[in-house]
């Protein structure tokens, strides 16, 4: 385990202060990964298996989670798996293969974001900054209320208050990324949205090569509520077709847990 922070009397960066877990077991790149992210002020904890990872994240609470998927002792995926159990906290997988079940499974056991290597450094600080925004975003809605009305589309339930949602009377678990973009797409109800505008609103950057990531959190949520539920259009994007009708702002009755 190594630690970094930034230097005394520097100013603060982006990522000032922000305690961030990477699991990497290969040192160059955890080293290149952390001194990157110091540079941005983030204070890092460097961990290279699996078993070693879930420790330090129940010891430490990062705000972050950085997850290689290949690791000794457990894989990431297992080690994902058990941190999320211990502390819900934002996880950005890290992945030598492009492999769409493996991100699938994944997002399945709790990651938010994925990214296949190799990737630039700069694109991994904007994936890392535009994860915690959303997190602290989600935060302060929880906190003030705003934005909290119930969506209610069709047989889909959308609390937006407690983050839970429910399709009929089964309550249905995303992560917190599939979760926003299930409120974004639903808040648009048949409207055709493209995979750049889907990360402009949802993942907060824009990047063409990012447009795989949406395409990889549609299946995770159509896996989930079922693929009746959005709609692809073939070179544009998604849209989201309620079962049931129109959708709307609602107060309904909490369905059955």
């Amino acid at each position: 385990m190594t630690s970094s922070a930034p230097s005394p009397g520097t100013p603060a960066a982006p990522l000032h202060q922000t305690l961030i877990l990477i699991v990497e077991d290969e040192p160059a790149i955890a080293t290149a990964i952390a001194k990157r992210l110091g540079a941005e002020g983030a204070r890092t904890i460097v961990s290279g298996d699996g078993l070693d990872a879930v420790a330090q994240a129940k010891a430490a609470h990062p705000d972050l989670v950085l997850l290689d998927i290949m690791l000794p002792g457990i894989d990431g995926l297992e080690a994902c798996r058990r941190i999320q159990e211990d502390r819900p906290v934002p996880v950005l997988m890290l992945t030598a293969r492009d492999d769409e079940t493996d991100k699938l499974i994944g997002l399945g056991v709790g990651a938010d974001d994925y990214m296949t290597k190799p990737f630039s450094m700069r694109e991994l600080v904007a994936r890392v900054k535009a994860l915690l925004r959303r997190v602290d975003r989600a935060k302060q809605l929880a906190q003030d209320g705003s934005g909290s009305a119930p969506i209610q589309a069709g047989d889909v339930v959308i609390d937006q208050a407690q983050r839970r949602v429910w399709r009929g009377t089964d309550e249905v678990h995303l992560t917190p990324t599939e979760f926003d973009l299930l409120v974004y797409l639903a808040s648009n109800p048949r409207t055709v949205l493209t995979r750049e505008k889907l990360l402009e609103q949802v993942w907060d950057w824009v990047d063409a090569s990012g447009t795989r990531t949406v395409d990889s959190h549609i299946k995770a949520v159509r896996r989930k509520l079922g693929a009746d539920l959005i709609r692809t259009v073939h070179g544009v994007g998604y849209a989201f077709e309620p079962v049931d009708g129109g959708s709307a702002a609602a107060s309904p009755a909490e369905p059955a847990a």
